[in-house]
């Protein structure tokens, strides 16, 4: 449920805002035109094919997008996390949503009517800034992805998605803690199957990687970037 308010890698998130830019006082001054929504676990902020209107952005938590076949396969497209945008299609003219978005854990969401958020990105530089280090971002990322798929193991996959899960925005550290995900949800992040994630988890746990904290998630030992760079 929820209630209305009113085949390189790079780990490193997206740019960070500038100290004298508030992104979130520039949006939630929308007024009208915004709405801040919390979403509890497994909730559905949109699904794929519904009206497009809206930009989102993530105060808190965590969403995945995914996109469902003809045939009924889903598959997971994008973890995002604090700090991004997403449903910036609609800006683009694309009149419904081309992938479903659900909350990975209890998330707080800010909407802004489409119109509002051109308006605002013609007023305000320093938010047309972000929004564009945003979408750059996004699109190198997503040319990383199609590259991991293509050319690197299930293995070298799973090291990768578990990396960017761990990030927050800084220089990456010897250590990481990363939200508990499902090895289902990991499965479909990476395209193989559960056996298989429980195998590399298991291995990685044994090689000192990884090391698991319950439902508190698990810590990424920046030491898994080892299994990226070997030679298959």
């Amino acid at each position: 449920m929820h209630a209305s308010l009113s085949s390189s890698l790079d780990v490193s998130t997206l740019p960070q805002e500038h100290p004298l830019f508030d992104l979130n006082a520039v949006l939630e001054s929308a007024g009208a035109g915004a709405t801040i929504t919390k979403y509890d676990m497994s909730d559905v902020i949109f699904w794929q094919g519904d009206p497009a209107s809206e930009v989102m952005y993530i105060q808190r938590g965590m969403i995945k997008k995914s996109i469902t076949s003809r045939a009924g396969k889903e598959g997971i497209v994008a973890v995002l996390k604090p700090g991004e945008f997403f449903g910036e299609e609609c800006l683009a003219g694309k009149p419904d949503r081309t992938a479903t978005a659900s909350a990975m854990l209890a998330s707080t969401v800010l909407a802004i009517d489409k119109r509002q958020m051109l308006d605002m990105l013609h007023r305000h530089d320093a938010l047309a800034d972000r929004f564009l280090s945003h979408a750059l971002a996004r699109l190198i990322r997503n040319e990383q992805d199609v590259l991991d798929l293509l050319f690197n193991s299930s293995e070298k996959r799973l090291a990768r998605a578990l990396l960017l899960l761990a990030r927050d925005g800084k220089a990456i550290q010897r250590q990481r803690v990363a939200p508990n995900v499902s090895q289902e949800t990991l499965a479909e992040m990476v395209g193989t199957t559960r056996s298989r994630v429980n195998r590399f988890m298991n291995k990685f746990k044994k090689l000192g990687f990884i090391d698991y904290h319950g439902v508190g998630g698990l810590t990424i030992n920046s030491a898994l970037l080892s299994v990226i760079h070997q030679d298959d």
